[in-house]
């Protein structure tokens, strides 16, 4: 009785606990744009402007400034923008209320970290709370585990603090609700949005958040700051504007649509060099260091990449004013990191350091940098690609002078309003094209990032096909002026009676004979601009229809025998089914060997007697052959019916003995 009632209890406590929510939702509307918040309180950074990197929305609705902030990867929203911030306030206000009104699951002491793991739940401490060193949130490999930690009182953390995120936890579903201030200690690695009620957050030189940090009624401050919007949780892809078409112009590494177009030096150049200037030159280039052609005057070519080069540089203008204005063109670099989207800056650019240019993933983002003015860059600078962004999508609109300094590399294309200088030691990986202004290289490598020599996308694969029949090879591939040569080995293939598409892109053999196989079909793609570029090699191999090679003979023999009746055949794959006239046999009883190259009867009887036994053999080829008939007949053996019966008689008479018989 006690155990049973013990049992009662402990059911009734388990079914009491709240339940633990996995997947609970907290929508943050319109604040999900947003890395830096205050519905009312001032929005500051201190400490070397450039060092304060943010991916993100920042803004503020009680003060008509951001003071200090100068780039960041999103918009400045001030109290000016009264539509945008009635609605933040409002969409910050309704999350905050989902989280108060979150049911608690667990109740930790108010020290966190020191190695602690966290499961998916709701929090609650009831007092002022303190982080130090690791924090661990597990997301038991559950990509919709959701954690909110709600702190009755201010939330700080000790230098160097971390939260760290494993099995699937996502730093979008983590979720801090601070009733006080908030102050992260220097170093602090941050997962999760804070939302603190009432009170100010404070972040500190070298702290990383990615999330969010929104402030309700109270003052944000940060101090040379790296926050990012986690990604994840239903986040829209980003894509960024669509790419201008280049057209023909795209051909080019190095154009001017009027002005000389000079090299020093020992420069490399992927792609086509001109000018399109009626009294300009393109001199200084080694035709052996160039793959592609160099057109030293105008012609139809540069003629039309002029006019295409014009048509896509009025395409980016129509893209201003853009998604994002970068609000501080003289501190451009400085490891400021971009995410796909049209950027703007309305005046002459300084750009020093590094350049991070994020897909977060997705390799078809394009970015689009307009710049109202000059822009060069100092000695070693850099722009560099991440999570798969790639060259070919990434254009820089620049309306006056550019200046690449000595030793940078550079991704993107250059499509600019004014002369363009690039000093010794540049890598470009892209293009430097201008609608008007001279081009001077000094020492330089020039690639491309989509050049218009052929590159295959598809390569052919191997084929095996029934003798006889017809088989295809096809090949994928990109470029100018394309042409292809398929070929066996060293021999050029060529259109035929059973071969064409011998000089396409698909080759096709119709019918195929035993000559035909191989292991070595391939292409060679060549087109307008050099290098040609070869395919794998590939086989043709073949599968045979059935031949039967020994026909079943005829059986007759004593009822009680064995009869086996048997065929050969060659072919690929093959496949027996033995029959009587039309009717398939199957094993049992006295048959076996029904679907094999034996049909054994044991023993026959008089009921197995047929003039039409034969063999149906399939295989991988369609075609089915049927054997001749062989007959089955069956002797019974002998039977006495009438015996010899004795005889008496006279000696002398005749003594006949008879018997009769069957079989």
């Amino acid at each position: 009785m006690k155990k049973t009632l013990t049992l009662i209890l402990t059911l009734f406590f388990l079914a009491t606990l709240p339940k633990i929510s996995y997947s609970q939702i907290i929508n943050l509307g319109t604040a999900a744009n947003y890395a830096i918040y205050s519905t009312g309180g001032a929005v500051t950074n201190s400490g070397t402007i450039f060092k304060t990197r943010v991916t993100g929305n920042v803004g503020t609705s009680s003060d008509p400034t951001l003071p200090g902030f100068g780039n960041i990867d999103g918009q400045l929203t001030t109290v000016s923008n009264l539509t945008a911030n009635t609605q933040l306030n409002s969409d910050l206000l309704a999350a905050y209320n989902d989280l108060n009104t979150a049911i608690p699951t667990f109740f930790p002491a108010s020290l966190l970290g020191n190695g602690q793991t966290l499961i998916p739940g709701v929090y609650s401490i009831s007092v002022p709370s303190v982080l130090n060193l690791t924090l661990t949130l597990d997301g038991q490999n559950n990509p919709n585990a959701v954690f909110i930690i709600k702190v009755a009182g201010s939330f700080s953390t000790n230098a160097n603090a971390k939260v760290k995120l494993i099995n699937g936890a996502l730093a979008c579903n983590v979720y801090w609700k601070i009733e006080g201030a908030v102050n992260l200690g220097t170093g602090t690695h941050f997962k999760g949005t804070i939302v603190a009620n009432n009170a100010a957050i404070v972040t500190n030189v070298g702290d990383t958040l990615e999330g969010r940090a929104f402030a309700i009624q109270g003052a944000i401050t940060v101090t040379e700051l790296l926050a990012y919007i986690p990604s994840g949780c239903g986040s829209a892809t980003l894509n960024g504007p669509t790419a201008p078409n280049l057209n023909s112009a795209g051909c080019f590494a190095l154009f001017t649509s009027n002005g000389a177009n000079t090299n020093t030096g020992i420069s490399n150049v992927i792609g086509d060099v001109g000018t399109n200037g009626p009294s300009d030159l393109t001199t200084g280039y080694n035709p052996l260091l160039v793959s592609g052609i160099i057109h030293p005057i105008p012609d139809l070519a540069t003629a039309q990449a002029a006019t295409e080069l014009l048509a896509a540089y009025n395409y980016l203008v129509g893209l201003n004013p853009g998604d994002v204005e970068l609000v501080r063109p003289d501190l451009f670099g400085h490891n400021l990191v971009l995410t796909p989207h049209t950027y703007l800056m309305l005046a002459a650019v300084t750009f020093t350091d590094t350049l991070y240019l994020d897909a977060r993933g997705n390799t078809n983002a394009v970015f689009v940098i307009n710049v109202n003015g000059a822009f060069s860059t100092n000695v070693g600078s850099k722009v560099l690609l991440i999570n798969g962004a790639q060259a070919k999508n990434v254009f820089w609109k620049i309306d006056g002078a550019v200046s690449i300094g000595s030793n940078s590399i550079f991704n993107g294309t250059l499509i600019v309003s004014g002369a363009i200088n690039l000093m010794s030691g540049v890598q470009l990986n892209g293009r430097a094209l201008t609608i008007s202004g001279a081009i001077n290289a000094a020492a330089v490598n020039v690639s491309m990032p989509t050049t218009c020599s052929p590159q295959i996308t598809i390569q052919p694969i191997s084929q095996t096909v029934c003798l006889g029949n017809s088989v295809s090879f096809s090949v994928g591939a990109s470029g100018a002026g394309l042409t292809y040569q398929w070929r066996k080995g060293t021999v050029d293939l060529v259109n035929s009676a059973s071969i064409s598409g011998a000089t396409s892109a698909t080759l096709t053999i119709n019918p195929t004979t035993s000559l035909d196989a191989g292991s070595d079909y391939y292409v060679i793609v060549s087109g307008t601009y050099a290098p040609s570029v070869t395919s794998v090699q590939v086989s043709l191999l073949f599968t045979y229809p059935p031949v039967i090679t020994t026909q079943p003979v005829p059986q007759t023999l004593c009822t009680g025998s064995t009869v086996n009746f048997n065929v050969a055949a060659t072919g690929s794959n093959l496949t027996y089914q033995w029959r009587i006239g039309t009717v398939n046999l199957v094993d049992g009883g006295n048959i076996s060997g029904t679907t094999t190259s034996i049909l054994t009867i044991n023993p026959t009887t008089l009921l197995d007697v047929a003039p039409n036994y034969n063999v149906l053999v399939s295989g991988t080829c369609p075609v089915a052959l049927a054997s001749v008939d062989a007959a089955l007949n069956v002797n019974t053996p002998p039977l006495i019916a009438t015996q010899p019966t004795s005889q008496t008689l006279c000696l002398g008479s005749t003594a006949n003995f008879n018997v009769s018989a069957t079989g």
